[in-house]
Order: C-alpha cells, then structure tokens, then sequence
C-alpha cells in the first residue's frame, strides 16, 4: 500500500487528481499524459458528434469548479468507480456518498473537509482514496473496514500526533487502517442462538437409543492471518481470544460425539483435550502427514482431525488414521495422476469405532423397564469417521479422488467390525463428517450422496481416463466409480445455506452424511441467522463475535436396531442411490411404529 506521495493510473502531482476531460480539438484521441507520465483515455463529444446522436459509457465522474454542495441526484449514479471532487471547497461530504458502492477511486483532496462520515467505511470496493490537503486531525475508526485499499493519501492534513506518526512509519498507510480497524468498537451484539428444527419425533412411549452429532472446522491459528482476513480485527484472529469462543460455542451445543477439523497438534493436547474432558469427552487425534517429517517442536503446529464422544454414552473400541497420499501410494503408484496431484497433498481422515452404551437411552428408561433384546443396541458399534479434504477449487479431482478414498477405507474398516460384531455392513450405523471443501453442485457431493459417480464426470479432469480408479470402486461397471455406502446429507442447501462464510466465499462445504437405514434423523441445528449478517453488515467470519470461517452443524439420529431395519436391495451395476430424506425404518408385521413423523 502507497502513502504520502503517491503514485497511481489516477494521480497527477500538480494537482492531485487526474485533470479535465479533453476535448476533440485539443487531442483527436481524448489521450491526456499526466504528469506522472500515465494516461487517461476521454474526451468530450463535439456538437456534430451530439447532434448525431452519438452515445457515451462512462464511468468517471469530474466535479469541479470551487463547488461547495454536492447535488443528492449524485448519489444516484451507483455506476460510477472513479470520482473526482479534488480542488473545491467542500467542508462537508454527505454519508449518503456510501451509496456509490461501485466506487474504486475516490479523490476528496484539496478542500476544507473537517471530518469524514462514518459510513465512507462501508465503500469496501474504494482501492485508491485521496484525501490529500484538508482539514483532518481525526480519522474515523470504521475506514479501518476498508480492506482493498492500496493507495490512501493523507499528506497536507493536521493529524493527530498518534495517527501522523503512525502515517509516517513505513507501510504507514497499511498500518493506520488496521489500527483504525483494531480501535473500531464492536457495537453489534452477538447473533441469536440458532434454532433447533425438528425432522421427526421419537415415540416418547418407547426406549429409543438417539444422540447427536457436531461437525466444526475451528480455523487452526496458523491459518487465521491479517493478509487472509484483512476484514477482522486483527485482536479478533488472535488465538487467545478466539479459543474462548470456539469452546464457548462446543459448551453451548455439547453434542454427544463432536468431530472437529484443524485442530493444532498443541492446541488438542493443551486445550481441546483438558477441556473437554471437564465435560465427560473422550477424545482422539491425528495430524496431517507431514507433521511425521517434522522436529518436535514444529510438529506442535500442524493442524489434523480430531473425534470427540461422551465417555457415559460410548466407550472406544478401536481408532484408525486414514491419510490419503500413502492409500495413493499402496493403490496407484504407477499412475501419474495420483503421484502429482494426489500424493503431495497431506490430508487425513480419522476414524473411531465406538461401543453404545445404556445411557443413549432417555433417563426415564433406565431401570424402569426392560428393552426386548431385539430393539437393544446396547454393544453394537457405531462408526465414526471424519475428514478434512484439499482445499483448492483447482484440484476439484483431488478433492474427489480423496473422497472415495476415504469410502473406500471406511468400507475396510466396516468389514472388520461386521465380522467382529456378527452382523452385515450394511447394518453398522456409519458417520461421515468433515470439511469437504465442495459445494452441493459437485462431483463429491454427488459421489457421497448418490453412491456413485459417472467417469466422464467434469470434476474428475485427468483422471477419467485414468485406471487407477478401479481400485476404488465395488462396480463392475466400467462407466461409473462407486462406493458401498449409502448416506445422506444430514443438511441441504435450503436449510443451511451456507456453512463457511467469508469476503469472497460463501456456500455449504461441510456436512455430516449418516446411513440412513441405520440412524434416522430426528432433528438438525438452523442455519446462522441472516438477518444478523445482513442486518451488521458483516463481510465474512471471523468477527469478533464468530470464531471461526466455518460454522458449527449438528444433528440428531436414532439408531436403528437392526431387526427394525429395511433390507436393502441386492446391488447389481452399482450399488442403490442415496435418498436425501429417507432412513425411515421398517416395522416389522405386528410392531409398534418405531419412529413417527
């Protein structure tokens, strides 16, 4: 970012703006050279050129002339991203100016401003702002919002001792708008709680085993910079702080199995680990692949996947570490593909086979009556599996290649604890949650949800002609990819718009996908409240009321016992599609209804 005496496609040194339009008589072209030696391409149209009806697009604007108002039809022009109002006498600028929110250049030097309305911070597309030889000794805080600005002049103004030595410094202007941003009084009160939404009911009269689910990526410390967010104060990204919020917000939920995606090495064992065992947690943690190749002291800093259940309702039975660049290495080596696209990505999943206890069952069940030994779940598994995909929107085959990694290495581990439990795969209750980094409309989503994906599928790039594959897929079709599993989508789109939220993202990319035919969903945690967001005009999280880019999501099942569970139909191509809403459980001739809508 430029200061003091500045340099840009918009400044002239004499006069601090860019000068008068030509016209045709004074340069054929409309080209005028500044004296900075950049150009400027307008002109005003000669009569002939007016009476023939000849039209103009321009989106620059010069007022000039010792103008002391400003017209309000000025406010109306919204197509406007350059304005001029250097060289008057304006001891005021109306808030009203913010409504020009198309607004990159704005030049205000060279009049007899006094202050600056406060709503100028809301122009968030402003890159260069000249405020060159006013008045100024204060500035307000909210210009600290302007994050795009790279050229902000001040020079000429009375400052205050305190902003003129900060203007001063190198990188001066940088650092007064984040000082301005850090001083800025958050105002805005925390959002309202979400509100829980109710799918379908259990049978109050009948013992059903439930439990509920978190999913929240925590924005690991090393991640949560300046640069990245520039639109949160930078005492709001500090970890000190943050960490408050996000295990205020786990507190607030205290779901029964929590999974969690960058988790720092350090921060489980210092934090989430202590904290949530005061809490009756029990908890597992790998790092990324690379902290294997790091010192001791480094390897604190990598961020991994992290699983979380209360110890009164589920024991551990076993934990497996999935990382997707050595399942590239044992499958496909020899493919080209994996070795430069998939192997150096350090991803992981991470899995806990967990053992239900009684206490899934509502307290006024226990001990009052006895569960048939059919509808018991009491010492069956439940599976658990949680992941956190490559993040690059260039690598979306990346991100689905490791996506059916991960089906495919939690169907592995579905055939130990069908053997060791005595009952089909298809009958153990799986998780899948994590940050997926993929919208709804995605190869992946499609991939998890419906089971199977076509191999001339867009999202696959290079890897649609690649063989490699075959060794992740249960088909014997060679026209699709596909995965033993069959799981929805706890949250669509329509529910949860979005569930990562920031300046230049915003959209649903995480998810928890359950077996429908095991655990029926009886609820889910709201979406965020927009009216909050739009309402504060907040341009992305983190804020210093979210502690995170990601919101948590959460919901309910029941299991399913396995004598109330539909039979599945015997797979012939490929295996059945997901249904988005379905997992309503079968009764058997003469049975109670299990659940009710």
């Amino acid at each position: 970012m430029s200061s003091g005496d500045m340099t840009s496609e918009y400044k002239d040194k004499q006069g601090g703006g860019a000068g008068q339009p030509l016209t045709k008589s004074e340069n054929n072209d409309g080209k005028k050279t500044l004296t900075n030696g950049m150009s400027r391409v307008h002109r005003v149209l000669t009569e002939d050129e007016i009476a023939s009806g000849r039209s103009t697009r321009w989106t620059e604007l010069e007022i000039h002339g010792r103008v002391k108002n400003l017209s309000p039809s000025l406010w109306q022009l919204t197509h406007l991203s350059a304005l001029f109002l250097n060289n008057n006498g304006l001891t005021r600028l109306p808030p009203e100016i913010a409504q020009l929110t198309n607004l990159t250049m704005l030049d205000i030097s060279n009049n007899k401003l006094r202050s600056l309305p406060t709503e100028l911070g809301d122009m968030i597309s402003l890159c260069h702002l000249y405020l060159n030889n006013n008045q100024l000794r204060v500035l307000p805080y909210e210009l600290g919002k302007l994050f795009r600005i790279q050229t902000l002049g001040l020079q000429g103004n009375p400052l205050s001792p305190e902003i003129s030595k900060i203007y001063h410094e190198t990188n001066g202007a940088q650092k007064i708008l984040q000082f301005l941003l850090d001083h800025l009084t958050i105002n805005t009160h925390p959002p309202p709680e979400r509100n829980w939404v109710m799918i379908r009911h259990a049978d109050p009269e009948r013992p059903i085993a439930t439990f509920t689910v978190l999913c929240y990526n925590v924005l690991c410390d090393k991640y949560a910079t300046v640069n990245q967010y520039s639109y949160c104060p930078s005492w709001a990204l500090n970890w000190e702080y943050r960490k408050g919020l996000i295990i205020k917000e786990i507190r607030t939920y205290e779901a029964d199995v929590i999974t969690l995606q960058e988790v720092e090495t350090e921060q489980f064992r210092t934090l989430f680990q202590p904290e949530l065992k005061q809490l009756g947690y029990a908890g597992i943690f790998e790092a990324k692949s690379r902290a294997k190749t790091m010192g001791e002291e480094e390897r604190k800093y990598v961020d991994g996947c992290a699983i979380f259940w209360k110890v009164d309702k589920f024991d551990m039975d076993k934990q497996y570490l999935f990382e997707f660049s050595s399942v590239a290495m044992k499958k496909a080596s020899t493919s080209e593909n994996m070795l430069n696209r998939v192997m150096p990505r350090d991803n992981i999943g991470l899995c806990a086979v967990l053992k239900i206890k009684e206490s899934v069952y509502a307290n006024k069940f226990l001990g009052r009556m006895q569960i048939p030994m059919n509808d018991n779940v009491v010492g069956n598994p439940l599976v658990v599996a949680t992941a956190h995909i490559h993040w690059d929107p260039e690598f979306c085959d990346v991100k689905l290649v490791q996506s059916m990694m991960l089906t495919h290495e939690v169907s592995r581990v579905l055939e130990e604890v069908s053997k060791k439990y005595q009952i089909t795969q298809q009958q153990v209750p799986v998780l899948i949650c994590g940050d997926f980094n993929s919208l709804p409309d995605s190869g992946v989503f499609e991939y998890l949800s419906k089971g199977q994906i076509t191999r001339r599928h867009m999202d696959l790039k290079s890897f649609r002609d690649d063989s490699c594959l075959e060794k992740f897929t249960n088909s014997t079709d060679k026209n699709v990819i596909s995965h033993p599993l069959r799981l929805d989508s706890a949250c669509d789109i329509n529910s949860i718009p979005f569930t990562n939220y920031t300046l230049d993202f915003k959209g649903m990319i995480d998810y928890i996908f359950a077996t429908p035919q095991s655990l029926a969903r009886l609820g889910i945690l709201g979406p965020f409240d927009p009216q909050w967001v739009q309402s504060n005009k907040i341009l992305g999280f983190p804020h210093p009321h979210v502690a995170s880019d990601h919101i948590p999501i959460m919901a309910q099942y029941a299991i399913i016992p396995t004598t109330h569970q539909r039979q599945q139909p015997l797979q012939q191509a490929g295996p059945a599609a997901g249904v988005i809403g379905g997992g309503f459980p079968s009764t058997p001739s003469g049975a109670q209804p299990f659940l009710r809508c």
